[in-house]
């Protein structure tokens, strides 16, 4: 940067650096932001008009740094607050208005060429533009985070495993199975059942609506692997619906131990051990 353009510039660093907190209380704060939260924007306001503010003596990697920074942190916050991205992206419009002008009152009483005028106007509009992008991108990235990290946690509690004694768990399945349900149930299943130290397992179907082919064959699959591992598969909630669904598919149930219901399954374990302890 040329001594001449330095002498431009810093006037209007100063000038928007001077007004920071006055230009950021200036603006109306929008309804969707409580009270709770209202210092919070007025702090990421001036955050935001600071970088604007030395973008204007600043090489564009560094301007660039300081936006990614301040997209990063803001769009955490929002997704933390569960606040939408309009509210950044119409922040970052409305100041790209407030320093436009405080610019063009500068160029004024600079007196400069259109010229000079349009030098100091582009970086700015760029560094905008490019805070736009970063705060889209990163709001994105951390939505979608948030998302995945809910998603494990509802598939995680779809197919839970309880304890009823030291070594009996029981896996309560409701609702329909699919290809990625049965492999999250096939690897709570072995990995709980080592944890905990299980030698029985219970697949419970009684809130289960619809048993076919492929909902039978993964549930074979969990109690085969299940046996490779030294805990007995047991199935319960065997309703008289599924046992002629199942007869009608020509589904093979030999080998395998079902009851009617869980209780019942619970009190022939119980029956078991019982027998072996006299």
């Amino acid at each position: 940067m040329t001594a001449e353009k330095e002498a431009t510039l810093t006037p209007v660093t100063t000038t928007i650096l001077e007004q920071k907190e006055e230009l950021a209380r200036a603006v109306a704060i929008p309804r969707e932001i409580g009270k709770g939260v209202s210092e919070q924007l007025i702090t990421w306001r001036m955050e935001l008009i600071e970088a604007y503010a030395i973008s204007f003596t600043q090489d564009s990697e560094e301007v660039t740094q300081n936006l990614e920074k301040w997209s990063d942190r803001v769009s955490g916050e929002l997704v933390e607050l569960r606040l939408p991205l309009n509210i950044a992206l119409v922040e970052i419009s409305e100041y790209r208005e407030v320093i436009g002008a405080i610019i063009k009152d500068e160029a004024k009483a600079q007196n400069l060429s259109f010229d000079d005028f349009y030098d100091i106007l582009t970086p700015f509009n760029h560094a905008v533009d490019q805070a736009v992008q970063f705060v889209s991108q990163s709001y994105m990235d951390d939505f979608e985070n948030t998302i995945q990290t809910a998603n494990y946690a509802v598939d995680e509690l779809s197919v839970p495993i309880v304890r009823v004694t030291e070594t009996v768990g029981v896996i309560p399945i409701v609702g329909e199975i699919d290809t990625k349900r049965a492999q999250l149930l096939m690897e709570n299943a072995l990995k709980q059942g080592e944890e905990y130290e299980l030698e029985t397992i219970i697949l419970d179907l009684s809130g289960v609506s619809i048993i076919d082919t492929m909902v039978a064959h993964q549930l074979f699959r969990v109690i085969d692997s299940l046996k490779l591992t030294g805990v007995e598969g047991i199935m319960s909630g065997i309703r008289p619906d599924i046992v002629q669904t199942m007869v009608s598919l020509g589904i093979n149930m030999k080998g395998i131990h079902t009851f009617s219901s869980l209780h019942r399954a619970i009190d022939s374990l119980q029956l078991l051990d019982e027998k072996a302890v006299v």
